[in-house]
């Protein structure tokens, strides 16, 4: 039988709580900006999602192309798990956002929001306009990574942009960079012609660059768009497993959200226009005697 010194286990325990005061004392003294907050998780898991979707671009989608192991095209698979991955991105960034107004956010909280923006709505999507001019039977490869960059660096700008122009509150300069990613997406989705696939691309890249102003997802708005990328989820998946009717629900949702993407753009002017008719109005009339 083993004896155990009273005395031997006292220091023992002592020893293990100042170990533990000592980290706790770390802790403490580690600056705010090193702090992850809970927000800041959400964010990470953003970045996450995004580099797997680039992941299973280049796996189910590239190399199978290059190495002729499979037909020419996309493979529904691996093309509707990187889509989803890119969807689950912009839940992460829809949420990260909420959880950031009701806790807390960490002094680098925008500078990581920023930077997992650019790999899920930028890099993500942009390689995935890139794969495909490279799969596509009636694609032009230099043409697709043409457009690609354009893609790329027009969700740059738009994100410098942001972090250094101040907005009226509850508004979005130029097409937010997730719903810019998803419509590229599902410009590609639709399998058009090249040519007007190219254009459509090239103006969603004009549009997150705009000035046209776009509502920031809150409340009833934010809920209809949780709806949506849930819904657009289910229509994914049952084209990768091929479903019945599969094909026609996402060339559905597809084109409701390119409709859509096309014709935000259309009520801001509108309403930007009565806004200035307004004020002109306004004016010749406290100029009249």
């Amino acid at each position: 039988m083993t004896v155990i010194d009273p005395d031997t286990q006292t220091d023992w325990v002592a020893e293990a709580e100042a170990k533990v005061a000592e980290a706790e004392a770390e802790v403490d003294e580690m600056p705010l900006s090193l702090r992850l907050s809970i927000a800041d998780t959400l964010t990470l898991g953003n970045a996450t999602c995004g580099f797997m979707a680039v992941y299973f671009t280049t796996t189910g989608i590239l190399i199978p192309h290059l190495t002729g192991s499979d037909e020419s095209g996309m493979a529904r698979h691996s093309a509707a798990t990187a889509v989803i991955l890119m969807l689950a991105a912009a839940v992460f960034d829809l949420f990260d956002g909420i959880v950031a107004r009701k806790l807390r956010s960490s002094p680098m909280g925008a500078e990581l929001d920023n930077l997992s923006d650019l790999i899920s709505f930028g890099l993500a999507p942009a390689y995935f306009v890139l794969v495909y001019g490279m799969v596509a039977d009636d694609a032009h490869q230099r043409v697709s990574a043409l457009a690609a960059i354009v893609v790329l660096l027009a969700v740059v700008l738009r994100l410098a942009r942001f972090s250094c122009v101040t907005l009226k509150d509850g508004m979005f300069q130029g097409m937010p960079s997730p719903f810019g990613a998803l419509t590229v997406i599902s410009i590609v989705l639709l399998e058009l012609p090249f040519v007007p696939t190219l254009l459509a691309i090239i103006g969603v890249a004009w549009l997150m660059v705009s000035r046209v102003e776009y509502p920031k997802p809150r409340g009833v708005l934010a809920v209809a768009m949780l709806s949506w990328i849930v819904a657009a989820m289910g229509l994914l998946a049952a084209w990768a497993f091929d479903a019945p009717g599969g094909q026609l629900l996402l060339q559905t949702g597809c084109a409701l959200q390119v409709v859509t993407g096309a014709v935000i753009p259309l009520f801001a002017t509108a309403r930007r226009v009565n806004t200035i008719r307004d004020n002109r109005r306004e004016a010749r009339a406290a100029q009249l005697p």
